[in-house]
């Protein structure tokens, strides 16, 4: 097999991985030589067929794999075809691909063969061999397998950017039916032992004077959840993924939609749109870390334990507490700003910092790029007070109707 088929092949099993940006890390470039850099606008990123973002170099080790996970489409028993990339080929691929300005990183996976530390130990030699022999100071982000040693992970660590281990399903009931091979409470006491190492590398280099402190996974560690292999409501998936911010420091949590196919001889529930529901939890997750609304107003705005499919969470929370509404965006505080349908962050502290100097018209958020159809039933403006708000018919006004009908098509490929 020569290596555009290897890549063709490697570059697609990857995809069901979902990674980053190189935000959160440390910064370096190139200007006093080495090659590449973690700053501007070098990370590259392509959208699979699916509609997922991917980053570039996003590839497996190996897709061959021991384990035989129910919801892994690289799973020991699936009829794939099957293929590895030696050490000296990804780097190799990872900088041509750099210098034709296609990537500016790399994310690196892989099925686990042979064993734990054997995967782990080729995965550290890739970042290794990068770092050291060419000098690349792009991205790098691996993901660690839970049963490798200390000691690998460790010296992983020392070269990549972004650590991440799978926590794979939202309850350990789930990952004992599906994925027997894998064990609950060793993930995480493998992520308990990441961010210890990561929280110890930032205290050393708070406290280093005149030595530089050894660099550790600068930023940070992530995981990934897979959504819709089990019975997992949305309530129950942010219930874990709250508990893993918290107990882990996690820089992020990845959902990853996966549509079951009906098979009589595996348990698996029927879900709905996958992709919908992947994107509606990313939503409800920037809700909590960036809004301040709490996992159970999140979950309020749905029905029965899951978030609301045709409309962002922000929008069916505010539909279901309109006495907090109209907002006047020239008076009201910034975490009222924060609740209204339409606003983000960044242009909540626009109109913060717009409101000190004239009054908020709508022409202003025009500038701001905001769509009125959908903020202005929810503000007061200078110019402008709602008519809609109490109108019965207003949930169907902010259905984005063809959007909606047309995201709801597309379905995961089957994974048996």
């Amino acid at each position: 097999m020569d290596l555009l088929q290897k890549l063709e092949i490697l570059a697609d099993a990857a995809k069901y991985d979902a990674s980053c940006a190189s935000s959160g890390t440390a910064k370096r470039d190139s200007t006093r030589g080495g090659l590449g850099s973690t700053e501007g606008m070098g990370i590259c990123h392509a959208y699979a067929p699916d509609g997922r973002c991917i980053s570039l170099l996003k590839i497996l080790l190996t897709n061959a794999c021991a384990f035989d996970c129910a919801y892994c489409v690289n799973r020991a028993s699936s009829n794939v075809r099957r293929a590895r990339f030696t050490v000296a080929e990804i780097v190799q691929l990872t900088l041509d691909f750099y210098r034709r300005n296609a990537i500016e990183g790399l994310f690196l996976s892989s099925g686990i063969t042979r064993s734990p530390d054997w995967t782990m130990e080729q995965l550290v030699r890739v970042a290794r061999t990068l770092r050291e022999q060419h000098g690349f100071h792009g991205y790098i982000h691996l993901k660690t397998i839970p049963d490798a040693s200390p000691e690998l992970v460790e010296q992983a660590g020392r070269y990549a950017d972004r650590l991440s281990i799978n926590i794979e399903l939202p309850q350990p009931e789930s990952l004992q039916a599906l994925a027997p091979e894998k064990n609950f409470p060793e993930i995480r006491r493998a992520m308990g032992r990441l961010r210890s190492r990561i929280e110890g590398a930032q205290d050393e280099a708070r406290t280093a004077r005149r030595a530089r402190a050894p660099r550790f996974a600068p930023a940070g560690q992530s995981t990934q959840m897979i959504v819709g292999a089990d019975a997992s409501d949305d309530a129950a998936i942010l219930t874990t993924a709250t508990d893993l911010y918290a107990g882990y420091r996690l820089k992020r949590v990845y959902y990853s939609a996966y549509s079951p196919i009906p098979d009589a001889s595996r348990a698996l529930p029927p879900v709905a749109p996958p992709l919908i529901r992947e994107h509606r939890l990313y939503q409800a997750d920037w809700l909590l870390r960036f809004y301040g609304f709490t996992r159970e107003e999140v979950i309020a705005g749905g029905e029965g334990g899951m978030l609301d499919l045709a409309l962002d969470p922000k929008t069916a929370w505010a539909l279901k507490h309109r006495g907090a509404f109209p907002v006047d965006l020239n008076s009201a505080p910034h975490e009222h700003l924060l609740r209204v349908p339409g606003l983000g962050t960044k242009t909540v502290e626009k109109l913060i910092a717009t409101r000190r100097h004239a009054r908020i018209r709508l022409e202003d958020l025009a500038r701001l790029r905001v769509s009125l159809p959908r903020v202005t039933p929810f503000i007061v403006t200078a110019d402008h007070r709602p008519h809609l708000l109490d109108s019965g018919n207003l949930r169907e006004r902010l259905i984005p109707g063809t959007a909606f009908a047309s995201a709801a098509k597309p379905m995961q490929m089957s994974l048996f």
